[in-house]
């Protein structure tokens, strides 16, 4: 059996078994591709040792990295071989910047970390896949190297209801980057269970398969950003505080509290958003919407409840909609703006469509469209029947 790297954070062993998980997901697309964004984004992010809160911001290095993961899912699972090329070409810049010149006898690196991004996902064993590439599941490394018994350990986290499990590994200090880690125990904590469940795993049997150590090749001054590469040359992004779209998005995925996430995101946004919205051209994915679909798919795709949405510059808008093998539904009509963040919108020119051929569908569908936040990638709006919608860019457009 193949040694794997469990959560895919560099630390491996021999698994015995195994977990499948359905990934389930609010929309039946969502995807995305890299797009340039100019404007600095602010998180909310606590200070060490500290109970007061302070806004801080990410380098401009660090927003090119958190721009190319946008859109991505599964950790970088889905990503295509352009936006894989796009996120190295970032890690490499920040591996080249001024960070933290030895990561492992820094304070910053202590903690828990989200893993936001790895690569070779797809030659993992199952479980690995199965945990990494469930957006649903979040996947930490913790890092305790100032304490008696140092350890860095992997987390999967299957839902506030369900638990974790946690892998552990005894850590040394190499050097500056480099931190040697052997695994000694594992266990899952149910939060139905008053006790833990031992991952069965005979760690003093399997040797050096159960060795390894993870270079940390970038830690931020601020302590909020870490890339890593460890012994199967595995390469790790991770972040303390997660960017807020970032944040947004995996309320999304996960389908916990994304009216609450979207208050707080717009709220948070507030200072730096422009005041005067414009509908961005481009094609946009609905990913999440208040309203539950109908029955009617047809009705659905008529109010801009699934697929994209093709803003063009002539006032010109498309509701586009793929039902099955190559039969598409289609919705036309015009946009045209009536405040500083709204558009009157008109619906009226339906047709079902295979190939070069179409047929007519008479519909008509009239509403308001209000832009809450917009951006070079993500447009939140309130729009039919007050239904608020995300949806993200897909086309990689950058004209306004």
């Amino acid at each position: 059996m193949a040694t794997v790297e469990i959560g895919n954070l560099g630390l491996g062993f021999r698994p015995q078994i195994a977990i499948n998980q359905t990934r389930k997901w609010p929309c039946k697309q969502y995807f995305g591709q890299k797009k340039q964004n100019k404007k600095r984004l602010l998180l909310l992010c606590s200070v060490a040792d500290q109970k007061e809160v302070k806004v801080c911001s990410f380098s401009k290095e660090e927003n090119a990295l958190i721009e190319a993961l946008i859109g991505i899912q599964g950790r970088g699972r889905s990503a295509s071989p352009q936006q894989l090329q796009e996120v190295e070409r970032a890690v490499k810049v920040l591996e080249g910047s001024e960070g933290v010149s030895e990561p492992t006898s820094s304070s910053l690196i202590e903690g828990r970390w989200q893993l936001m991004f790895t690569t070779r996902p797809g030659s993992a064993s199952p479980i690995q896949r199965t945990f990494v590439g469930v957006d649903s599941f979040s996947v930490f490394q913790e890092v305790f190297l100032k304490t008696n018994d140092p350890r860095v350990s992997n987390i999967v986290k299957f839902s506030e209801a369900i638990g974790e499990l946690k892998v552990e590994a005894l850590a040394t200090i190499k050097d500056g980057k480099r931190i040697l880690f052997q695994f000694d125990r594992a266990a899952f904590s149910f939060k139905f269970l008053p006790f833990k469940v031992p991952y069965p795993v005979p760690f003093r049997l399997l040797g050096d398969e159960a060795k390894g150590w993870l270079d940390t090749t970038y830690l931020s001054p601020s302590g909020n950003f870490r890339i890593s590469r460890g012994n199967k040359g595995t390469t790790f992004v991770l972040q303390r505080e997660t960017e807020p779209r970032q944040k947004l998005l995996s309320s999304i995925s996960t389908g916990t509290r994304v009216e609450e996430a979207i208050d707080a995101f717009i709220s948070l946004n507030k200072n730096v958003a422009n005041p005067e919205l414009e509908l961005l051209e481009g094609e946009w994915q609905m990913i999440w919407s208040s309203q539950v679909e109908t029955d009617s798919w047809i009705e659905n795709a008529g109010n801009g409840l699934m697929g994209i949405q093709i803003v063009k510059p002539d006032g010109q808008l498309k509701f586009l909609v793929g039902i099955l093998f190559g039969i598409r539904f289609s919705m036309t009509g015009k946009y045209e703006k009536s405040g500083s963040n709204t558009y009157d919108v008109i619906m009226d020119d339906g047709a079902i469509l295979a190939g070069m051929y179409g047929i007519p569908v008479e519909m008509e569908s009239k509403f308001t469209m209000e832009i809450l936040y917009m951006d070079d990638k993500i447009r939140i709006s309130r729009g039919y029947n007050k239904i608020l919608f995300v949806h993200v860019r897909v086309d990689g457009s950058n004209k306004k």
